[in-house]
């Protein structure tokens, strides 16, 4: 690297080279040469996040005459330009850090610092603004981490994940009423069980998800107690008494949503249990998608030696030697989602448990793992949706077939006949190759009218 492609910067262990044209500094820098592990950073909502946090801290500080009006507005318009995706280029620290996410945050820090110098028409590394004295003014990564954190997932949930959910639910349900009336055998431990209608599986699949959504929904407000303000150990020190408050005020503006100053900032910064909490409801949500979706799998087994109760859309060949075939391709990714939030939350478990007194030191990977879960669960919800479940068909022949065919019909001639000659019937059905009715029509057991009225599949499914 060549003089006049790095200008040299300064901070308390020394010089640094970075790169000329950067808006980062030294303690970026040295982040970026100390972490050079996976090539992942935070995502853009979580940049966004920390754009806003440090936009809102910028116009709460002047009006608090903390920082001065000049230097403040420049730092406003600058975070703005973070906030807004401008500046992507320039963050450029690793997911896998500091655990406090430290090197993040003067990596807004730094960026804004220089940006906003630019504004005021000094030069980059002038610190004309200054990254600690003015942009950092009243906050510490220990509580402006947390707080980002906090307001990208809950962010991500509202306008992402809860709408993608609810028009899952809604497709479900739509199911549900269409094939009310599609009478089959009920399956349990993979075997034949009384009957159950299309329509009644379905309404199982849309309660899965309907109570997946609460459970999301409830863990909100945790998720929107933010621990700005706390500073470096949750005691407020260089943070003037209303800063927190109208931080809270300004970004719940901006994210439309109700944000709150932590009732306790040490619980706040010493503890991560809300994006634990928040991560196993996500977990809950995937195991339902997974469970769904895999159910969907089996039902559509075929097209000739399979199950073959439904149909669902052929979205691409399923073979590079067999010719024709097609295969669920959808609900396997509906499935490979679900496998990776459930081993995302264990991460997130993880560092939960790495709490040490008054800080976790696991913020970056929690988050990352958090709004990853949170933006593939979305995607493939909607997927689900639009590639798969709004296009599933009945074979109601078959269903019909399979629900007459099904020993455990003779469940309904128990309180007739009694639990041991149902149960035989049951077996003579089999070894015989005939219907529960035939054969007790055949045997003299019940003539023609009682063997319909008891044996009715439909009659059966409560409806």
């Amino acid at each position: 690297m060549g003089s006049s492609d790095y200008r040299i910067e300064r901070d308390t262990l020394g010089e640094m080279k970075v790169p000329a044209d950067a808006l980062w500094g030294a303690s970026t820098q040295r982040a970026v040469e100390n972490f050079p592990v996976s090539g992942i950073g935070f995502p853009r909502r979580f940049i966004r996040a920390l754009g806003a946090i440090k936009m809102v801290a910028a116009q709460v500080n002047a009006k608090l005459d903390v920082v001065d009006e000049r230097r403040a507005k420049a730092t406003e318009e600058a975070a703005r330009q973070v906030m807004d995706g401008e500046l992507d280029d320039h963050f450029v620290v690793d997911i896998f850090q500091t655990g406090s996410g430290t090197s993040t945050n003067m990596n807004a820090n730094e960026v804004i610092a220089n940006r906003a110098s630019q504004i005021l028409g000094a030069d980059i590394g002038s610190k004309e603004v200054h990254p600690n004295d003015h942009v950092n003014q009243g906050q510490s990564s220990n509580d402006v981490i947390p707080t980002a954190s906090h307001v990208s997932v809950s962010s991500a949930i509202t306008e992402d994940l809860l709408p993608a959910l609810k028009k899952l639910h809604e497709a479900l349900s739509a199911k549900a009423r269409e094939y009310a009336d599609v009478v089959k055998t009920g399956r349990t431990h993979l075997q034949d069980a009384t009957p159950v209608t299309l329509g009644q599986e379905f309404s199982g699949y849309a309660s899965q998800i309907e109570h997946g959504i609460r459970r999301i929904e409830n863990t909100l407000p945790h998720m929107r107690e933010l621990a700005i303000g706390g500073t470096a150990v949750g005691t407020g020190l260089n943070a003037h008494p209303e800063f927190a408050g109208r931080v809270c005020d300004g970004l719940s503006k901006i994210f439309d949503q109700k944000f709150v100053e932590a009732p306790n900032h040490f619980e706040a910064q010493a503890a991560r249990d809300a994006l634990v909490e928040t991560s196993g409801a996500l977990k809950s949500v995937a195991v339902s998608m997974s469970k769904i979706a895999n159910d969907v799998r089996w039902l559509a087994t075929g097209p000739r030696t399979g199950l073959s109760e439904i149909s669902i859309p052929a979205t691409q060949p399923g073979s590079s030697i067999m010719p024709g075939k097609v295969n669920p391709v959808i609900p396997e990714a509906v499935r490979q989602v679900c496998a990776q939030v459930i081993g995302n939350d264990a991460t997130v478990t993880v560092g939960g448990h790495a709490d040490n007194f008054e800080l976790n030191v696991m913020i970056p990977v929690m988050t990352y793992n958090v709004l990853q879960s949170i933006e593939i669960l979305a995607n493939v919800a909607a997927i689900f949706v639009d590639k798969c479940i709004a296009g599933i068909e009945a074979n109601r022949e078959r269903c019909r077939v399979y629900a007459e065919l099904s020993p455990a019909l003779a469940t309904a001639l128990a309180p007739v006949l009694g639990y041991d000659k149902a149960a035989q019937i049951a077996k003579d059905a089999l070894v015989k190759d005939k219907t529960i009715r035939d054969l007790v029509v055949e045997e003299g057991l019940l003539d023609a009218k009682q063997a319909d009225e008891l044996l009715d599949p439909a009659k059966q499914t409560g409806k």
